[in-house]
């Protein structure tokens, strides 16, 4: 590769915080020996530059002169600083093909400033003092600094990297499948990483034969792609055999489900709520906000890139579900996340080979989320974090985002003569089959043989593309809109054009750089590109606004009308495929699911109602310190949860912002001729699936629910989203709890009355044979319709009264508490169930809200009443005396009395804690009549959390006490956001 005259640019002082947090990760993996460390940026200019380019590109845009210094000189080997003190050096750079977004806004930025024609790549300098050997360089290098996916290093000056400027590739290769037994087809489709199953590949070989010709390597690709699980969704359209086996393995139950994803879509149709708008038909769910504007909600995932490449897979994964909601032509006005990680304390040795560490994984993949919203202006307003270690070699990442729109302004109909136009950003190498990727379990040679599909994100030509998006749909200049996701152009041309078929010339698709092959283009999944359908006519226009927001836009192809996806290179075919085979081809799978009821417990668990304050204060407070339930300010912390200015609810609430709230609430921009504001919350806990799976979906559902209810929303208006992460379905264990979870969700849509709106699954989520916990996130959304409706934990006063409404059953199987005293679940080892009829209880509560019954509202969740209370405290920073008792009207006579730990520390759903004026006591009984409740006790003076069970005392903890293990020092440091 010839490296054109190179300027090399080094630029000290103002990488201190990341030095600092380097020092921090090198102790946590018992690297003492590094003392000292000084993060150094380093941008490399061709072109050549002469010096006052140099010069002015420093001045203007390198260096903070209040921070930070520069030096530059021509590149050479020798060419940079020299350390002192023999310190040891790692530059670290982007490998040749992975987008450098830095540089291409730098090059950017000296086109507009009005320099030569000039290139940037960009390297991350370290020098490192103190007791270094080899082996410890090497561990840092191989577990800290260097991610060999998408990067690369050198123990020294790092050789600038500029893509070879080659010309475009036109090679196409044939790809001989007629004629060849399953086992060759076999071998073919592993060594292109198909991801398609012994029928698919014949369906293909004999589609192919049948027109008496092999397919090219586009159309192979192509194939994969639209049939990957990513994208068709083929186990959720299975046809399945779902058989129930008793403890003893006999068969007890057996029925024949017509596809998973018609049970999810046949609920909402028969609820069909005059509010609903659109459901599983595009890119995100669309309900109304009001009587003007429509809101559309996706959450996606984006599991297998972050696995790899931490920061990219979230960064992107945020970018993917926000260009979801352009997809409908709405503009995003807020942000999500929910993220699973393996245990932060996970022992160096105890991360299996090839597998990033859990605190590294969740280092890169907050970093990457709040990158994006931050950049695009979204605030990140509601999330969850979990921690198992389950997820250590497979996190997981889902991203969520929430759009406005004028109602009915979001076309879907490509007309026949209509232009292909793609606009955003140019066609890279990055994100290659990252479908048929996402649709396969990962391995520990994946990062090696499948590092090219992780995508790299660029949020600021995203948020350009949002403008322009938002121009051209109040011009009616486009007929259809998809955004390039999964399989690129590929996917969003064949989907757009499936109804009337499409024609593109790949020579016409802006490259990030030469040297890519036709396939590459096609199937490429470089971020922030948009198709749009435009009549000819508008052409001109869309042009015109597209140069106002500086978005690149450019005709690659128009659609048909004749029923075929055919792609060209110039004069050469490169695809040339029937809509029909494509869409509708793929074999139907038929695939057995099998549930095994757990075994009934044996053993007694020991009668706490006996046990010491000592005893169960211990346990709340371990249970107040577990990652999963502890404080996550070391999280949103490092997100804008405010930008905009409409946000109500935030992460957190009381005199010292530190104690959990249950939802976010936002008021949109735009929006203030009435008071209504949406909600969005989310219900997760794999635990409980661990246990049974039904139940967990029961219980997410639940969760979400009454979490929208802790915060005002109107439970009778309310809209879902369903995210299944799980493993292998071709398992039969593992497919059997995945069917059982649906059919929770199927059932509790019909009981609450909740449509689901839009969804996602993400299979295959395994590492050597070893699947994550079946984990589902119920995402919900819901309306608020006054200001003074919306409640948070932290509204009460001394002397209030607080008030539990909803029984507690004996139910610790998948608990917070079980993991810390396993012999809590000895003798109740069910996971924890559901009310009956929940909508007349949440009704209750909410009559009693919009009545001005209810200060405060908090809902138990992880760690059941026990977490509840003491979070409450922690809201108000007030004491609270609390009684509960082994029966009363809390405590369901059908199952039992309670015994102390089993009253605290059970998850039962349904419940919620209320916080009332004593003189609103007595009305808010009469509105809460026939729903279980009692008053439990008061908020006092005395900061201390007291609570007595059968008069007397288990728990007696300062508030002190809980705010430290609340706010524990490994949690605030678990992720290197503490100022060193």
């Amino acid at each position: 590769m010839s490296v054109p005259p190179v300027v090399r640019v080094e630029i000290r002082g103002g990488g201190s915080a990341h030095a600092a947090a380097v020092l921090s990760r090198a102790r946590d993996l018992g690297l003492s020996g590094v003392e000292r460390c000084e993060v150094v940026r380093v941008v490399h200019l061709a072109g050549p530059p002469t010096a006052a380019d140099v010069e002015l590109l420093c001045d203007r845009v390198l260096v903070d002169p209040v921070l930070e210094r520069a030096s530059w000189a021509p590149w050479s080997a020798a060419s940079h600083h020299e350390p002192a003190d023999g310190a040891r050096v790692v530059e670290v750079g982007l490998r040749p093909g992975v987008t450098d977004a830095e540089a291409r806004t730098l090059e950017a930025v000296a086109r507009r400033l009005g320099t030569a024609q000039l290139r940037a790549s960009t390297v991350t300098r370290y020098e490192l003092a103190g007791d270094i050997d080899d082996r410890t360089l090497d561990d840092l290098v191989r577990r800290l600094l260097v991610n060999e996916t998408v990067e690369r290093w050198a123990p020294d000056a790092l050789e600038p990297a500029f893509v070879d400027d080659t010309d475009h590739g036109d090679a196409v290769e044939v790809v001989a499948v007629r004629g060849s037994d399953d086992d060759t087809l076999a071998k073919i489709g592993a060594e292109r990483r198909l991801a398609l199953d012994a029928a698919e590949l014949a369906a293909i070989r004999d589609h192919f034969t049948s027109i008496d010709r092999d397919p090219t390597d586009a159309e192979l690709e192509t194939l994969a792609q639209t049939w990957s699980e990513h994208c068709v969704h083929k186990t959720f359209r299975a046809r399945i055999t779902a058989v129930e086996l008793d403890a003893n393995g006999n068969e007890v139950g057996r029925s024949e489900i017509d596809g998973l994803l018609r049970q999810l879509r046949d609920a909402t149709d028969e609820l069909s709520p005059p509010w609903l708008r659109s459901a599983f038909v595009d890119n995100a769910g669309i309900i109304d906000f009001d009587d003007d504007l429509e809101l559309s909600v996706k959450v996606e995932t984006h599991n297998h890139p972050s696995a790899l490449e931490p920061f990219g897979g979230a960064n992107t994964g945020v970018g993917g579900v926000v260009r979801d909601v352009i997809g409908v032509s709405t503009r995003p006005v807020a942000v999500t996340d929910v993220l699973c990680f393996g245990p932060p304390d996970t022992a160096p040795t105890d991360v299996p080979d090839g597998v990033l560490h859990p605190r590294r994984v969740a280092e890169g993949v907050i970093a990457g989320v709040g990158d994006y919203g931050n950049k695009l202006g979204l605030p990140t307003a509601s999330g969850a974090v979990v921690y198992h270690e389950g997820y250590t070699a497979n996190p997981l990442v889902y991203c969520g985002c929430v759009g406005l729109a004028p109602k009915g302004s979001h076309p879907t109909d490509p007309r026949p003569g209509d232009l292909i136009v793609l606009a955003g950003g140019r066609t890279g190498r990055d994100g290659i089959r990252g479908a048929t990727f996402s649709s396969a379990e990962l391995e520990h040679d994946t990062a090696e043989v499948a590092g090219s599909a992780v995508q790299i994100g660029d949020p600021i030509t995203e948020k350009q593309l949002i403008e322009l998006v938002e121009a051209a749909r109040d011009e009616r200049l486009y007929h259809a809109i998809t955004d390039c996701g999964a399989g690129g152009l590929s996917s969003a041309v064949g989907e757009m054009g499936e109804k009337v078929g499409a024609e593109v010339d790949l020579v016409t698709v802006p490259r990030k750089y030469p040297g890519l092959e036709p396939w590459e283009v096609w199937l490429s999944e470089a971020q922030e590109r948009m198709v749009f359908a435009v009549a000819p006519d508008d052409m001109a226009r869309l042009t015109e606004l597209a140069r106002r927001f500086e978005v690149e836009v450019c005709a690659i192809g128009t659609f048909t009308g004749d029923g075929r996806l055919t792609v060209r290179h110039g004069e050469r075919t490169v695809v040339d495929l029937p809509m029909d085979f494509l869409h509708d081809g793929i074999p139907r799978r038929a695939l057995l699911a099998r549930w095994s009821r757990p075994a009934p417990a044996t053993g007694d668990r020991p009668a706490a109602a006996t046990a010491t304050s000592a005893d169960l204060g211990d346990l709340v407070l371990r249970v107040l310190a577990d990652p999963t339930v502890a404080s996550k300010e070391d999280v949103f912390r490092t997100y804008d949860h405010e930008v905009r200015g409409g946000t109500l609810v935030r992460p957190t609430c009381g005199p010292e912002a530190d104690a959990p709230t249950d939802a976010a609430v936002l008021k949109p921009l735009g929006t203030w001729d009435h008071e209504r504001s949406f909600a969005i919350s989310c219900g997760v806990n794999p635990r409980h699936g661990l246990v049974d799976p039904y139940e967990m979906a029961l219980g997410a559902v639940d969760e979400a629910f009454r979490n929208l209810v802790a915060v005002g929303a109107d439970p009778d208006r309310v809209a879902l989203l369903d995210n299944f992460c799980w493993g292998d379905p071709s398992k039969p264990d593992r497919l059997g709890g995945l069917a059982r979870a649906v059919q929770g969700c199927v059932d509790a849509s019909l009981t609450y009355r909740a449509p689901f709106v839009s969804g996602k699954d993400s299979l295959n989520n395994e590492f050597m044979g070893s699947p994550i916990p079946g984990t589902l996130l119920v995402t919900a959304v819901g309306f608020v319709e006054r200001f003074a409706h919306v409640t948070t934990p932290a509204g009460g006063r001394i002397g209030d009264a607080v008030v539990v409404v909803g029984e507690t059953r004996a139910e610790l199987g998948g608990s917070i508490a079980a993991e810390h005293d396993p012999s809590l679940a000895a003798a109740a080892p069910g996971a924890p169930t559901s009310p009956a009829e929940p909508l007349v209880r949440y009704r209750a509560v909410h009559r009693a809200i919009t009545d001005g019954l209810v200060r405060a509202a908090h809902d138990p969740s992880e760690g059941g009443l026990a977490v509840a209370l003491a979070e409450l405290a922690l809201s108000h920073r007030t004491g609270l005396d609390i009684g509960l008792g082994t029966d009363g009207p809390l405590v369901d006579p059908a199952a039992g009395p309670l015994d102390a730990a089993a009253g605290l520390f059970s998850e039962t759903h349904g419940r919620l804690v209320l916080v009332v004026d004593p003189d609103d006591v007595a009305a808010l009984a009469r509105v809460l009549d026939g729903v279980a409740h009692e008053v439990v006790g008061h908020l006092v003076e005395a900061p201390r959390l007291r609570i007595a069970h059968d008069g007397a005392t288990v728990v007696d903890l300062g508030v002190d006490e809980l705010a430290a293990a609340w706010n524990r020092d490994t949690n605030r440091d678990a992720h290197g956001t503490v100022d060193a």
